[in-house]
This record gives structure tokens, sequence and C-alpha cells, in this order.
């Protein structure tokens, strides 16, 4: 076991249920929370969905926490032959009532809490309705949809023919030969979209050029290439190829033209699965103001929630009643631990709604010049510990917010962990933040002659004609995060 793991295990165990409960609910996404909260009032009936009739508030009282602040494990334990029930029963009490997440400064959006939902086709829905116009007997439809389910979701046929001859025979006790597999394997790379069922990223690209093999002399020219110089054409090696089937620069340039049009991946742009998760849906909001930076939590997934009226009526009932049988008073306690649980889950969803906005308002004071002017050169270096000792939050706590959480801005949608960077000393000692350096060096890469890129060497001593103090091997690391290839394959003609 790694010892990120066990030092975890050890935390939780430390930790109530309750705690791990709410450390849970932290990181839900705002696009899944309506779906958890659907999942607590279906198990819990003293936890109901309505309309708020209550100013809101601090509608609930301490009797559900223990003096220190804690949640209290014991307060659903009472021995039911002494059962208090006078905190649930005062009349015309609120305290257990309704409880909403309210937008105050835009009160409009709680007008529709309807999540946007997209009906589609998926992209093996897609294959499996162009299969169904083949003509096939029912043998060869079987050995077809093998091939199907086994192209992966960029559209690639990674299993080889031998395995999928092995899975017809032990999973559908179908002896098929090689020969027929791969026979309907070409019928199924017919399908669209181009390049499908490929067994490789060169096979791909040969299927969608030689779609489009009418269209001239660049696109004989790219299945060429492809197909007799992938590996050169992969590592720019351009003169070899060139050499090799006679060609001059504006031929060469055609072909790359043709080749950087054709999809990697033929399945990946086809219909995503419908889920909340293909979404960003942004947990806070943050727009300026006449220069005055306002910050709003996303609550649209967070319905009104309140104790069953139902549930307290019956403990007024009971409370009534002067006979009080040992059935009556085990029901009374069943209520009162579903009561507990539904005022606990109800804070917790308070608790987390606090956590975001104290973490995410720090972070804006914080980085307040980027938040104005959207200028990642303006970000200063600001690490989890930072954030911790202003909000008075565990390192682990803001961890969990950075990195499960978006916030939109008029210059985008980022990440939390976006904001969060190392320094980087400057020659007169002032502290940078990483991501500084590294837009600078994005734009210098992006401003390069393309003809005669920018070698590590160079970008380091750009870099630090600018005043930072910054290594080649830095450079080197800081392009590789931003996914930056070396020179000699930014190299263009």
């Amino acid at each position: 076991m790694a010892l990120g793991q066990h030092l975890q295990q050890k935390l939780l165990q430390k930790l109530s249920p309750q705690q791990i409960q709410l450390m849970k609910l932290l990181q839900v996404p705002t696009a899944n929370l309506e779906e958890r909260i659907k999942e607590e009032l279906e198990e819990n009936p003293a936890l109901e969905q309505g309309e708020d009739t209550h100013e809101e508030g601090d509608e609930m009282k301490d009797e559900f926490e223990s003096e220190d602040g804690e949640f209290d494990e014991d307060s659903t334990t009472d021995d039911y032959e002494n059962i208090d029930i006078s905190d649930y029963v005062h009349e015309g009490d609120d305290e257990i009532a309704d409880y909403k997440l309210r937008d105050d400064n835009y009160p409009e959006a709680d007008d529709n809490k309807v999540m946007p939902v997209r009906i589609e086709t998926t992209f093996h829905d897609m294959l499996a309705d162009q299969l169904g116009m083949l003509k096939l007997d029912e043998r060869s439809r079987k050995i077809a949809e093998q091939v199907v389910g086994s192209i992966d979701d960029d559209g690639y046929l990674r299993r080889d023919t031998a395995a999928i001859v092995d899975d017809l025979a032990f999973r559908q006790n179908i002896d098929a030969t090689e020969e027929e597999v791969e026979a309907l394997i070409k019928s199924i790379q017919k399908f669209d979209p181009a390049g499908v069922a490929a067994r490789n990223l060169q096979e791909s690209l040969l299927l969608q050029l030689e779609r489009k093999h009418k269209e001239g002399k660049a696109v004989e020219r790219a299945i060429a290439v492809i197909r007799d110089y992938f590996d050169e054409f992969t590592k720019k090696h351009y003169e070899k190829i060139q050499r090799g089937l006679d060609m001059d620069d504006e031929d060469l340039r055609e072909v790359i033209n043709q080749i950087i049009r054709l999809n990697p991946k033929p399945g990946g742009n086809v219909g995503e699965v419908n889920k909340a998760e293909s979404y960003i849906v942004p947990d806070f909001f943050i727009l300026n103001n006449n220069g005055k930076l306002e910050l709003t939590l996303n609550s649209k997934n967070a319905p009104d929630l309140r104790i069953s009226e139902g549930y307290r009526e019956m403990l007024k009932d009971y409370d009534r009643g002067s006979k009080k049988d040992k059935r009556q008073k085990e029901a009374v306690l069943f209520i009162k631990q579903k009561i507990d649980a539904a005022k606990w889950f109800i804070d917790a969803i308070k608790q987390r709604q606090h956590t975001l906005l104290s973490t995410m308002q720090t972070i804006m004071e914080y980085q307040q010049e980027f938040f104005m002017t959207g200028d990642e050169t303006t970000l200063r270096p600001m690490i989890l510990k930072d954030i911790a000792e202003r909000t008075g939050l565990d390192i682990s706590t803001i961890s969990r917010v950075a990195n499960s959480k978006f916030v939109q801005t008029e210059f985008g949608t980022y990440r939390l962990k976006f904001f969060f960077s190392e320094s980087l000393s400057t020659d007169t000692g002032e502290e940078v933040s990483t991501r500084e350096v590294k837009k600078i060096l994005q734009d210098l890469i992006e401003a390069e002659q393309k003809k005669k890129p920018l070698s590590d060497e160079r970008l380091t001593e750009l870099l630090q004609e600018r005043g930072y103090n910054i290594a080649r091997r830095t450079v080197a690391k800081y392009r590789e995060q931003l996914n930056i290839p070396v020179a000699r394959l930014r190299k263009e003609l």
C-alpha cells in the first residue's frame, strides 16, 4: 500500500462517520449535488423538499450539536424508556422547519433549477445503427456486433483479430475464422466517421485519406507519406520525405495541410454519454461590478430542504397522548433518529456552502488583480497553506475544494487549482508566480518564427534577459507542462 493511501486511511479512522460524510459532501460538484440530495431524500422520510415559507436565518437549534460545536454522535441513541421530545414539539417552533439555499444577489436565478439535458446518439449507438443497414445473416451479424463492441471510445479496434475469434468461441459459441472477422472489419471500416475500426493511428489516417482519393494529387501524395514514411512524418524529418517522394516545398506544404485536417480520434467527437459530468458547471461566479468584485455561489442544484411536518406532527401526537407503550416509544425513537439525521444533513449542506464561499472569497482577494484584468502575468505566488491560514481551514480541505471546483469569470471558467502556483525569484529578489513565467514562455513560443523555432537554451536566455532567475532544465520542465514540443517538432516549412 502506498504511503499516501496509508496516511489517508489512518486519517479516516480518526474521523466520525458524520465528519467523513461531510468531507465527501464537500467534494461533490455542483452538477451532482442535486442527485446527492435526491438520494438523501429517498433514504430519509423525515427530510423533504418544499417551498420556503420562513425568513432565512439561523433556522436550526443547537440541540443536534454538542457544546464544543462538533456533531453529537450520541444524540440519537437515547434509551427509549426515557425519551425527551420537548425540543421537537414546541408549538409554532420553526427551528427545524424550512431551509433554503438562496442567492440573495440574484433571486431570479432560483426561478429555474432545471439543469440542461442533452438528448443525443452515442458513438457506439451510431455504429450499431449503421450495422443494422448491412445485409448479414444471423451468424455474421453476431460476429460484426462482437467487432463493434470491441471498438473503444476513440474509434480504434485495439483487440487483435485472434483475440476476437477466441471471444466469439468462448462467449457466444461461434467458431469463426480470422478471415471471416477480417472481412467484417473491412466492412465496418467503411462506416462513419471515417477512420473508425482502425488498429492504429497510421491505419486510421489512411482510411480517412482513401475516402478522399478523388480530390487530387495532394491526397495521393499524403497517402504515400502516411503509408511509406509515417515515422519520418511524425518526427518531422521532412527532407527525407521530400527526397524519397521527389516533392518540393510547395508539394510538402499541401500534403501537410491534407494530413492535419484528419481526425486522430475518429470516435472522440461523436456524442458523449449523457451525464452531468460532461458539462463544466461552475460552482462560483465572479463579476466585476464597476470596479468591485462580486462573488456568488451557484446554488441552482440545491433544492429547498426542511424537516417533514408529518414527522413533527407524529411526535406531537405522542406527546399529547397519555398511554405510551413500548412499541410507541420505539417508533418515537426511530422518528427522532430520522429528524436528527435530516437536521444534520441540512446543516452539512450549509457548512459545505460556507466552506466553499470562504475559500473562494479568500482566493478572489488574494488574486484580485487577475480577476479584475484577466492577465495571467498578474497572478501572485499562492500555495494551499496561504489560503488555509487566512480561512482557518485545514490544508486538506482547501485541497479538496481547489481540485474539484470551478469559477466562472468574464475571462473564462477556471478550476480553482489554476490559481495556485509556486514562486520564482527575479534578479531584484522579487518573488513571482511560476504561472507568470509559464505565460511569458508560452507567449515567446507563440511569437517565434516557425521556420526557426527557439531552442530551450535560447528561451532560457530570453527569460533571463527579462530578469527571471531560471535554469534551462526548468524551462524544459515548464514547456513540457504546457504540452509544447521541443523546437525540432515545432518547425514548419
